[in-house]
């Protein structure tokens, strides 16, 4: 027991997680959905990520919630993601069940959380396969075609290059903070809560420098973009036509744009025949 505890405690290490992140945001270009284009991806979102919500048959979520399953599956997604995403949706959901039957209610507030439950689940899912697939010129030149603001698209970019340079940074802090700190001792239960609680104390405090320091490293990114002509290239016609020729609806978007639409319109069919019943 002490050893599978010690095992889970170094999977759960800074590395560890800053490894999941990058494998899920840079790690997929070799899957089915990372090859997509990504005006389809989009399109497709813009239907899984919306519907949804306006729907309230058992049947018909559970459909979707079916495909997305399978497109994830397909998207290869990093354990961990998958891990905090049923902690956070089905957890989320026994909550307010309890809460439910506390304040008088009874089994049948189980349909109503479930329908909820799915249509989370869906969106969720579906956010995670396209945005894993996606890497950051695909996303972003995905949204200046459909007419996005330059500096929008640009700052999406940024925001998903910089991801790593933060891990690190963090990371660094973290260690700086390790080598100058005394940590409590560990061998009692109390001990380990003592150790805990400092090391929530020190993740907390090395927020304040974390931002400090990307402050400074985007200041200086902005200066040598201004240098190199970013305004002027991003309100270019000639080099917005240049940056967007990459992008080619090929014979697999087609193919995944048909089985999606095939699905759905079973999924509306199954839903209707069982409601007949």
């Amino acid at each position: 027991m002490h050893k599978l505890t010690e095992n889970i405690l170094d999977k759960l290490s800074i590395d560890y997680l800053r490894n999941q992140v990058l494998k899920n945001a840079y790690g997929n270009d070799d899957t089915v959905i990372a090859q997509l284009d990504p005006r389809m991806l989009l399109i497709w979102y813009l239907f899984f990520g919306l519907v949804p919500w306006f729907l309230n048959d058992v049947v018909l979520l559970l459909c979707l919630f079916l495909f997305v399953v399978m497109t994830t599956k397909l998207a290869r997604i990093a354990p961990l993601v998958l891990f905090l995403f049923c902690i956070g949706v089905f957890s989320q959901t026994g909550y307010l069940f309890v809460v439910a039957l506390f304040f008088g209610g009874d089994s049948s507030t189980i349909a109503p959380l479930l329908v909820m439950t799915l249509k989370v689940a869906v969106v969720s899912l579906a956010s995670i396969t396209v945005f894993s697939g996606l890497d950051p010129d695909r996303l972003a030149n995905g949204m200046l075609w459909f007419g996005c603001p330059d500096q929008f698209s640009f700052s999406i970019s940024f925001a998903y290059r910089i991801l790593p340079v933060l891990m690190e940074e963090f990371q660094n802090i973290l260690l700086s903070y390790r080598l100058r700190g005394n940590p409590p001792e560990k061998k009692s239960f109390f001990g380990k809560i003592k150790y805990l609680c400092y090391q929530i104390k020190m993740i907390i405090q090395s927020f304040y420098p974390l931002m400090l320091n990307t402050a400074k490293r985007s200041r200086t990114t902005v200066e040598a973009l201004e240098i190199k002509g970013y305004r002027y290239a991003a309100k270019n016609p000639a080099v917005k036509k240049m940056k967007l020729s990459m992008l080619k609806v090929t014979r697999n978007d087609y193919i995944f744009a048909g089985v999606s639409i095939c699905w759905v319109c079973i999924s509306f069919v199954a839903s209707h025949l069982v409601s007949g019943l």
